[in-house]
């Protein structure tokens, strides 16, 4: 299992770069680059991955490829296949991005994210970003989402299977997903479950924690691991069985030092589950 995620301090260089890396202890990384680095860039920056055994987990998009803006959606559609072929010449786990909603927020909750017509442009969308890059060494993913396709295991099968591509991958962010009190009281049994239905696509994972307030209205936050109800020496072990490489990142973290002790604790959690971070 490797360990990565946010950094939240500047870099201009391969060099500053590792420098914040190696202070935050990760073993997996984000792309510090994106499409429009120079050729050069992308080398001295993948050296220096390869140099310190580091496995680039990720390559983000987050832009809105069903934005409701022809425009946007079109300039969106282009970022992400750039960011794919990145992904592809980096050789990195995955390029992710959310499906997109059909509203005004590139990632916001609509009655129109379920329309029949909107998963026919969400298969569509993924079709034509995986055609026209046509990736080796990587694959397209989407990242579980609360309130927009895929929001469950058996959705985000059934979304493999009517994309039909073979580098179509899955992205697990089992905290988005756990959206309702009975996947909260249940997380365990929920996580083992997305491990178990997704296991063999799955190409790198978010990892945040969850509570839940004891009031009437259900209202679940999000919050940094060790901080919640979420088994992280479960999560280390349900990692490590997907292999020894499987790339975990800590993510929406405010500064440098959040993300520090984050990675720590999720490192601490799976030492004391047997599972190898280093």
């Amino acid at each position: 299992m490797r360990i990565g995620g946010g950094i939240e301090k500047p870099y201009s260089s391969p060099e500053e770069w590792y420098k914040l890396v190696s202070e935050l202890g990760y073993r997996a990384v984000l792309a510090p680059i994106d499409y429009r680095a120079s050729r050069e860039e992308k080398q001295v920056y993948l050296q220096c991955v390869k140099a310190h055994d580091l496995v680039i987990g990720e390559v983000g998009v987050w832009k809105n490829v069903l934005s409701i803006d022809d425009n946007e959606r079109k300039a969106a559609l282009e970022y992400c296949k750039n960011q794919l072929e990145l992904a592809d010449e980096l050789g990195a786990n995955c390029c992710v991005n959310v499906t997109g909603s059909r509203g005004e927020i590139w990632d916001g909750f609509y009655r129109e994210n379920y329309s029949n017509d909107t998963y026919a442009l969400v298969v569509d969308s993924i079709r034509e970003i995986i055609d026209s890059v046509k990736p080796t060494r990587t694959f397209y993913t989407v990242e579980t989402m609360p309130w927009m396709v895929p929001d469950s295991p058996d959705e985000y099968l059934q979304l493999i299977k009517d994309v039909d591509r073979k580098a179509f991958g899955v992205h697990l962010d089992f905290v988005n997903m756990i959206n309702c009190p009975k996947r909260y009281l249940f997380c365990d049994e929920f996580i083992e479950e997305c491990f178990t239905k997704l296991g063999p696509h799955i190409k790198s994972i978010h990892g945040k924690d969850v509570i839940m307030e004891n009031a009437y209205t259900t209202l679940i936050h999000e919050t940094m691991p060790g901080k919640g109800k979420i088994n992280y020496r479960k999560v280390a072990l349900l990692c490590e069985s997907l292999g020894p490489d499987t790339t975990l990142f800590v993510e929406h973290l405010p500064d440098f030092e959040s993300y520090r002790k984050a990675a720590a604790y999720v490192r601490e959690q799976a030492a004391l589950a047997g599972v190898r971070t280093d």
